[in-house]
C-alpha cells in the first residue's frame, strides 16, 4: 500500500515497517515546510498504527536530502502554519531576528526534537548526498544504513553559522571529528562515519534497502513496549551526557550569527546561497 502525503512526502507499508520517502528528487530533497510538515503527519500516521513497529526514512531519486530549503522555486518560508513543534507565535508577522528564531525553532529545533522522541524506532536509509538539514534529519533517527556512496556535510560554518540548528555534532562524532568536518565544511564518506560511530551499516547501493528492510525486520519481532523503553532510556542518557541542554545553548549561538550577519550587511545566510554552499563543499575524508 502506497498513498501520498501532500506529494513531497510518500508512504509505503511493508510488513510491520512504515518506509516514509521524501520526494522532491528534482531539488535533491531539499526540506520545504510543506515536506516538513508532511514528514510529521506521516510519522504521526506510523506512531499511532499498531501494526507499524518500525519506521524507515528514506529520499527518492540519486540524493538523501540535500538539507533545508534555501533557494528552490518552492521555498515557503514565508507561509503560516499552525506550530505543533513548540508553542511559540507565528513567524509571518513578525520581523528580523524575531521571525527567524519563531520559525527554525519551530521547522528546524523543534520538529527534529519531536521526531527524536517518537516511541518507535527509525532508521535512516542514506545514498548520495547527505547535507546539513539532511544530516540532522539521520541523527534524529535510532540507526543508519549508508550506501557505499552516501557522503556527508555540515557546510553552514561557510555562512559563519556554528552548525546546523539541532547541533548534535559532538555526541554522534565526538568532539575533534565534530570539530574537523565543521572548521573544514568538508564532506566525509559513509565509511568514515562508520568508523566515527555515525551509521550502523554500509553497504553496496544495490543492497540498501534490502538490508535496511532486514535490519526493520529483525527489529519489528521485538516488543513494541519494550523497544520504546529501550529508546527513550536510551534517549534519557544522551541528555544527561549534555545533549539538549547543549543543543540549546548552541541554537542561541546560531541565531546571534544570524543577527551578526544582517548587521553587517552580508545577508542571514552571510552572503551565501545554495549553488555557492555546493561549490565549496567538496573533500571525501
Amino acid at each position: 500500500m502506497t498513498t501520498s502525503e501532500g506529494d513531497v512526502v510518500t508512504y509505503e507499508v511493508k510488513g510491520r515497517v512504515a518506509m516514509v520517502t521524501m520526494n522532491r528528487p528534482r531539488y535533491r530533497n531539499a526540506q520545504n515546510s510543506v515536506m516538513t510538515y508532511a514528514l510529521d503527519a506521516a510519522f504521526q500516521r506510523a506512531v499511532e498504527d499498531a501494526a507499524i513497529s518500525v519506521i524507515v526514512l528514506a529520499g527518492s531519486g540519486e540524493h538523501f536530502s540535500a538539507g533545508h530549503d534555501i533557494g528552490t522555486p518552492d521555498r515557503d518560508h514565508h507561509v503560516s502554519y499552525d506550530n505543533k513543534a513548540a508553542l511559540w507565535w507565528d513567524h509571518v508577522d513578525k520581523h528580523g531576528g524575531d521571525q527567524r528564531y519563531a520559525r527554525e525553532m519551530e521547522v528546524y529545533l523543534g520538529m527534529c526534537r519531536r521526531w527524536r522522541e517518537l516511541p518507535k524506532p527509525m532508521i535512516a536509509m542514506v545514498q548520495g548526498a547527505c547535507i546539513a538539514g539532511g544530516v540532522m534529519l539521520t541523527w534524529v533517527c535510532d540507526l543508519v544504513v549508508a550506501a557505499e556512496d552516501a557522503f556527508f556535510a555540515d557546510p553552514v560554518v561557510r555562512m559563519g553559522i556554528p552548525g546546523v540548528e539541532y547541533f548534535a555534532h559532538p555526541w554522534v562524532l565526538g568532539p575533534r571529528f565534530a570539530k574537523e568536518i565543521l572548521f573544514t565544511a568538508d564532506r566525509f564518506t559513509a565509511q568514515r562515519a562508520y568508523e566515527v560511530g555515525m551509521v550502523n551499516r554500509v553497504v553496496a547501493r544495490y543492497a540498501l534497502e534490502a538490508t535496511t528492510l532486514d535490519l526493520a525486520g529483525r527489529i519489528a519481532k521485538m516488543p513494541a513496549f519494550g523497544l520504546a523503553l529501550t529508546k527513550r532510556a536510551v534517549n534519557v542518557c544522551e541528555d544527561q551526557m549534555g545533549l539538549r541542554n547543549g543543543m540549546e545553548s548552541v541554537f542561541g549561538l546560531h541565531h546571534f550569527a544570524h543577527a551578526h550577519n544582517a548587521e553587517t550587511g552580508t545577508g542571514s545566510l552571510g552572503g551565501m546561497d545554495a549553488k555557492a554552499m555546493a561549490a565549496q563543499t567538496n573533500g571525501h575524508k
